[in-house]
């Protein structure tokens, strides 16, 4: 499919036509989790987002080189380069070294994704792992005159930056306001200027996590890491760099600023940011009584939780709307994406039923031009899956003998309905296929329906109406067609 895929940048605050900078290789950097709690609804969305990014761009024929950072080291608690180091303060608590924190929630988090079909990176650095480079950008950075030492700290000049160069030009924000609002932190820190950051911190006694440095022994700033481990894997310049739309600022806008004073130029050349998910329309939090883990999700554990919530059906419900746009998480809303998604697969069977005919009254180039056009409308991943509903009902259609496809053309729908569904949008059919288990599963209940087509042509209706009954009582909705049956369960 040669359809041109159209990138909203965030920089440039418009869509642009997608050109790889060393096509057919593409540069993906995204922002990984900070490793120091269970995985929750809030991380589903970007690796959702960037996983169908990843898919879509690997499907057009691209060599995607994708990079997935975990944050290991450096977070600390607010943006003011203030307060503990997020994993050294679990480590504390728990009694553990801070690695086992890392190691434990790493492997959550990993497992989370696989739940949620997300493809592993390409490249999963660790931000501990690359101290050395973290080390040799913040020298860069300080013999362009960008930086300065303040006991043992390295802070980088916001303001003497801003004087060559524009800090704020990805989130929009008015940088001069700023830093005229900061003033009055003056002499109340070892900063020259409330609005400067962090790139080495010196580590206070009882700071557990610290690397000698030319200035102290301490750690990288939070926004530091990704600049040098994007940079190291991806080069100069390279494609993407993807993230949620809150790290816009300051992360991001901190990455580009540090690149510029490091190097002289910008490292990316598209900015992709997804937007937030709120839960009945607030912001998730803990404060609020709404945080909800995958776990519990997967589980229906959690107090607003009306039901288990299948990872497909997660998944299905975050494509369902397009990434820049608000998601908002509901009962409702989950459970009209699970019976979505039960439609969808239950179409995907019933291609295998579908006899072919010696004549075509649908058009199968239909199907993924308009997909694939809505795909690369900057990932329209909710106008792709209208289009696939459009074609379920010509599915049913075909199966109840009311259209016509010929075996070449029936072959064709097979392969570009189940590309799109399983292979772009990433979906499993947990049903029918995705697992020795579900796949069992679908196995025994077609065998146990054939049973029951074969009793209905001896006319021993008991038995059919048994089969009927109990697998209805098991949550297994059967439909009788003119040539056989459908079923799904509910």
């Amino acid at each position: 499919m040669s359809t041109k895929l159209q990138i909203y940048n965030t920089l440039t605050r418009k869509k642009e036509e997608f050109e790889p900078y060393n096509a057919p290789h593409v540069g993906l950097y995204v922002c990984g989790p900070t490793v120091y709690g269970d995985p929750h609804l809030g991380h589903a969305r970007p690796a959702i987002t960037f996983d169908l990014l990843f898919r879509y761009l690997t499907h057009q024929g691209y060599k995607v080189r994708y990079v997935r950072n975990v944050t290991d080291v450096g977070h600390l608690e607010n943006d003011a380069d203030a307060g503990d180091d997020k994993i050294a303060k679990k480590a504390r608590l728990e009694q553990l070294e801070p690695m086992e924190v890392v190691q434990y929630y790493t492997l959550r988090y990993q497992d989370a994704m696989k739940e949620l079909n997300v493809l592993p990176p390409s490249i999963e650095p660790r931000a501990s792992g690359h101290i050395i480079e973290q080390i040799e950008m913040v020298k860069q950075i300080l013999d362009n005159g960008f930086a300065y030492e303040s006991n043992g700290s390295i802070y980088f000049d916001v303001e003497k930056y801003n004087t060559k160069h524009n800090y704020g030009k990805l989130s929009g924000r008015n940088i001069e306001e700023m830093i005229s609002n900061t003033r009055t932190l003056d002499g109340q820190d070892e900063k020259r200027n409330g609005v400067d950051f962090a790139l080495w911190k010196k580590a206070s006694p009882e700071h557990i996590m610290r690397w000698p440095s030319p200035w102290s022994d301490g750690f990288p700033g939070w926004h530091l890491e990704c600049s040098a481990m994007s940079t190291k894997y991806l080069g100069q310049p390279f494609d993407i760099h993807g993230g949620g739309m809150d790290l816009m600022f300051p992360h991001h806008e901190c990455e580009i600023a540090q690149s510029v004073a490091a190097h002289g130029h910008e490292a990316v050349r598209y900015w992709m940011h997804n937007n937030m998910i709120t839960i009945n329309g607030q912001k998730m939090g803990k404060s609020l009584g709404n945080f909800i883990t995958l776990e519990e999700l997967f589980s229906g554990n959690h107090k607003l939780l009306e039901q288990v919530y299948s990872p497909m059906t997660i998944r299905f419900f975050i494509l369902q709307a397009q990434y820049r746009s608000t998601l908002d998480f509901s009962n409702e809303a989950l459970q009209a994406a699970e019976k979505g998604l039960q439609r969808l697969m239950a179409a995907n069977r019933m291609l295998d039923r579908i006899k072919p005919s010696d004549s075509s009254t649908v058009d199968v180039a239909d199907l993924p031009l308009r997909a694939y056009t809505a795909l690369s409308d900057d990932l329209n991943s909710p106008i792709a899956i209208a289009v696939l509903f459009d074609w379920v009902r010509n599915i049913n259609s075909l199966a109840e003998g009311k259209e016509k496809i010929t075996q070449s053309d029936l072959e064709t729908l097979t392969k570009e309905f189940r590309a799109i569904v399983f292979d772009v949008l990433g979906i499993v059919d947990e049903q029918g296929g995705g697992s020795k288990q579900a796949e069992l599963t679908g196995k025994l209940i077609d065998m146990l329906l054939t049973m029951r087509l074969e009793a209905k042509a001896r006319k021993d209706f008991e038995t059919s109406d048994r089969i009927r009954n109990q697998l209805t009582e098991m949550g297994v909705t059967v439909r009788d067609r003119k040539d056989g049956f459908d079923w799904e369960i509910v």
